[in-house]
């Protein structure tokens, strides 16, 4: 079986499972983003009482934070009252973050686990080794009341990836060609695990990156195998009460895709969608920018911060050009203002927007108007995401996000590392 089939028969008590198999499985850990109030009312219309065990079960603000608007704020009056009288601890109000970094931090994802949550970025935790995955809001609202749901065994796709990256290419311009080439519906309801030599030396931050976008091919999760720097990620938060599953050596995987990186350049998403990937090369070079995003669950960890203070300190952006900082979580900010990277980006001309989801998803902290174009480290760039139906949006890695900025159209970042 596959790293990822043990995960699955082991919380479905059974020794084995196979592709396509309906297993009904215990979960244990369940997050709600501040998104989604259904929750609690398919929760009440299901018989309410109380959920099945409040230490498993979260509740995180981090699409509306600091509230923008009168109903988000109701959700999140809701919300808290909820878990009030439920006696759930981990209520993380509006100053902590984005779920998929927070949880992380706070030691509540493992190898060998099943995590669910009401966002499809939830695959971002294949990373650690955990069968992580997107749910509905009625889903949701069961899960909190048996601490169980059901799963399709899904097939697995596995992709290697060999080479070196230039100084410049990102762990971001590596899953971007891997979308260009298969495309953004060969993984439906499938499973992704990534191998290879690359992949063996990521850190856990870029491991992320690669795992979170796996949902824009359709994949049901995602999975890397363990490594050190992993496993000694997770002890420092959780300890070592955990299992780190490894695949059989003679198991078939539904498709195999190798990629070698070793010459590969920086890759943007070009509108209206996340597949149609090109390089950032002189056929592409100086399409003006108004607006550049360094944030969000996909691209707004220390490391990627880090990349674009290096590349902005004693710059400064041009007039026309808007720059967005959105930390993934109040860790990395913390650890920005440190290292000094946060007013580097201040004296470049950055605004720095509360850590949350807001501009991600167009609802708040700088949205787009008729006919702009942005540069993100985010995962979507359809129209609408960000803002206006007549924006354009244009998916990058940091460096990317960064060198636009600095030049007011999209640039190659190699001449600045």
């Amino acid at each position: 079986m596959h790293a990822l089939y043990k995960i699955l028969a082991s919380h479905a008590g059974v020794d084995s499972v196979t592709p396509g198999e309906i297993v009904t499985a215990n979960v244990d850990f369940a997050e709600v983003n501040d998104l989604y109030l259904q929750v609690l009312k398919s929760y009440e219309a299901m018989g309410g009482g109380k959920v099945w065990n409040p230490e498993k079960i979260t509740f995180i603000f981090d699409h509306f934070n600091p509230a923008p608007s009168i109903k988000a704020a109701e959700n999140h009056r809701q919300m808290r009252e909820f878990c009030f009288a439920q006696k759930i601890p981990h209520l993380v109000d509006i100053n902590e973050g984005v779920c998929h970094q927070v949880m992380p931090e706070r030691g509540w994802v493992r190898p060998g686990m099943i995590l669910v949550a009401t966002d499809s970025h939830t695959v971002t935790h294949g990373a650690f080794g955990a069968f992580g995955t997107g749910v509905g809001s009625t889903d949701m609202a069961s899960i909190m009341q048996t601490g169980k749901l059901w799963f399709r065994v899904p097939e697995v796709i596995k992709i290697n990836v060999d080479g070196i990256l230039t100084k410049g290419v990102m762990a971001k311009d590596v899953i971007l060609k891997i979308i260009g080439e298969l495309k953004q519906d060969a993984a439906v309801y499938k499973a992704i695990e990534f191998t290879g030599s690359l992949i063996e030396n990521l850190s856990v931050a870029e491991r992320m990156t690669i795992c979170n976008m796996t949902v824009e091919m359709g994949a049901k999760t995602s999975y890397i195998q363990p490594n050190e720097e992993v496993l000694k990620y997770v002890r420092e938060r959780y300890g070592d009460d955990f299992t780190v599953y490894q695949t059989d050596p003679d198991f078939a995987y539904a498709a195999e895709y190798h990629f070698d990186v070793n010459n590969l350049v920086p890759q943007a998403a070009a509108p209206h969608s996340v597949d149609n990937v090109i390089p950032v090369s002189e056929d592409h070079l100086g399409v003006q920018i108004n607006q550049v995003l360094i944030g969000t669950c996909t691209g707004g960890r220390f490391e990627d911060i880090e990349v674009a203070a290096k590349i902005l300190k004693g710059q400064h952006i041009p007039v026309h050009t808007r720059l967005i900082i959105l930390p993934a979580s109040k860790e990395v900010l913390s650890r920005c203002l440190e290292k000094g990277y946060i007013s580097d980006l201040m004296a470049a001309g950055a605004t720095i927007a509360a850590p949350g989801c807001g501009p991600c998803l167009g609802v708040h902290q700088g949205l787009l108007a008729d006919g702009e174009r942005c540069a993100t480290t985010s995962s979507r760039n359809f129209p609408g995401r960000m803002g206006s139906t007549k924006a354009e949006i244009y998916v990058v890695s940091p460096a990317t996000a960064a060198a636009s900025a600095l030049e007011g159209k999209l640039a190659d970042p190699r001449k600045y590392l």
